[in-house]
């Protein structure tokens, strides 16, 4: 005799633009196939991030229990796009002006007070705030030479 195997919970993970989470792709794609109602997430994601500027792209976890309800956490924007917003790396259309392979072309540069400032917003998030702020300097740094931002003092 078959056993029933409890039904678990479901995460989606999504990047949408501050305060412009909307029902169309990819939210509602996404959400809608695990049974979620994704204008209750919109309405919900924009009240949220209202205090961050529009179209910043925020990270969203979102679990979705077997009946159908919801919880999210919404976490800093990415390092990678922190810091070539600090470098002032313009995109077109989608694609990083510049960029070449990883070490071999330069897209900007920062100093380290970006690379400590940015440590500073990485570890007001939770599953960093155990981290030394020089141990996430380090790690931004190392993002830095993957990405192709040089770092200057």
């Amino acid at each position: 005799m078959a056993r029933k195997v409890p039904a678990r919970d479901q995460i989606v993970k999504l990047i949408v633009g501050a305060g412009q989470a909307s029902p169309s792709p990819p939210v509602g794609p996404a959400l809608g196939s695990k049974g979620v109602k994704s204008i209750d997430f919109c309405k919900e994601f924009n009240a949220r991030t209202a205090h961050i500027t529009p179209g910043v792209p925020i990270p969203a976890r979102v679990t979705v229990r077997p009946d159908r309800s919801f919880s999210f956490d919404i976490r800093t924007p990415m390092t990678s796009w922190l810091l070539l917003q600090a470098a002032g790396v313009k995109e077109v259309k989608g694609k990083i002006k510049g960029a070449g392979q990883p070490g071999h072309q330069s897209v900007g540069t920062v100093s380290l007070k970006h690379i400590y400032e940015i440590a500073k917003i990485k570890q007001s998030e939770l599953r960093l705030s155990g981290l030394s702020l020089e141990a996430l300097s380090k790690s931004v740094i190392w993002q830095c030479k993957s990405i192709g931002v040089n770092v200057v003092p």
